[in-house]
């Protein structure tokens, strides 16, 4: 099922947690780059589950830390951004310890993470996808040559838009890569697409109201996600109904081949010109903050803060075999 801008996504938001208090531990803050949106999201995601009655634990964790998991309670939101909170390795811990969490598994997150890995799985289940190739240090020289155009520079696995740069003097791609792969171990040169972006946020198997996303900036990158007011988005997009219908189905079909589940959002680049989607990544745990665009998209949608993060919680339990 997809949904039209005046259609809530899920009408049917389940009572039968609603009407339960439960004991929720949100995880936040961890080791990443991206610790910072963490923390707000998570205190976003704690006073939304409050606001329902429920007993919540924001804790912070880390790999040397894992003590928020000893605390018991019914189900564990994770809302880790990056490295260890979506790379699969939170995850992986939880379940060796039988902990009912909200989001993906640990496969799932592990290949969504790696944007090369989930672009050869986009491609291989025909979801266009822009030509990319991977740079490391024994390969730099021949993954930076051959390309025209602008290109996109960016770590395999990295968020938020951190490390990411626009190339568009390709005299100074080699130099750009080098730069890249003194701080991360292999980054993505992927053709750069020129129009527009848009996102589609997964909330079960049910994609939310896309949003198109405009900049002043060069393009969306940290400062426009988390920091600056201009940034615009937009609902009304001036694209024909039939595309946008498919691009949401398109965003559903991503979000299930990588083997994702509860929720998550797909980032797309629009071609104007031929009116072609290209598929970037899917994002396992997008961001929750003032400025996210999941709580955005399920507002529009019908759905309150408080709605969304019980509905994440109810499909997490639904899914648990040992609830």
């Amino acid at each position: 099922m997809t949904t039209t801008k005046d259609q809530p996504a899920e009408p049917e938001i389940t009572e039968r947690m609603t009407a339960r208090k439960l004991a929720i531990t949100v995880l936040a803050g961890g080791p990443s780059g991206e610790r910072e949106i963490s923390i707000q999201s998570g205190a976003a995601v704690s006073e939304a589950l409050r606001t329902l009655g429920h007993d919540v634990f924001l804790e912070d964790i880390s790999p040397d830390d894992l003590s928020a998991l000893d605390l018991r309670v019914e189900c564990v939101f994770i809302a880790l951004h990056g490295r260890f909170g979506e790379d699969g390795q939170i995850q992986a811990i939880l379940q060796e310890r039988g902990l009912c969490y909200a989001g993906s598994g640990p496969a799932a997150c592990a290949l969504a993470m790696n944007k090369a890995a989930a672009k050869a799985r986009f491609a291989e289940c025909d979801l266009p996808t822009p030509r990319f190739r991977v740079a490391t240090g024994a390969t730099v020289e021949e993954a930076a040559t051959g390309w025209q155009g602008p290109v996109v520079v960016k770590p395999v696995e990295e968020g938020s838009s951190l490390a990411c740069s626009i190339v568009r003097d390709l005299s100074q791609l080699r130099a750009t890569v080098d730069q890249c792969l003194a701080d991360y171990p292999d980054c993505l040169i992927e053709q750069y697409v020129p129009g527009r972006e848009i996102t589609v946020g997964i909330l079960g198997d049910v994609g939310l109201p896309p949003i198109e996303i405009r900049t002043p900036r060069e393009f969306y990158d940290y400062q426009a996600k988390y920091v600056d007011d201009q940034t615009e988005y937009l609902f009304d997009i001036d694209l024909p109904d039939d595309f946008l219908t498919n691009l949401v189905a398109l965003s559903v079909r991503a979000h299930r081949v990588l083997g994702c589940r509860g929720f998550s959002r797909v980032d797309w680049r629009v071609d104007d010109e031929h009116l072609q989607p290209y598929l970037l990544e899917v994002n396992v745990i997008p961001g929750l903050t003032g400025h996210s665009l999941l709580p955005k998209a399920a507002a529009r949608a019908g759905m309150s803060m408080p709605m969304l993060c019980q509905r994440i919680v109810d499909l997490a339990i639904a899914g648990d075999p040992a609830k």
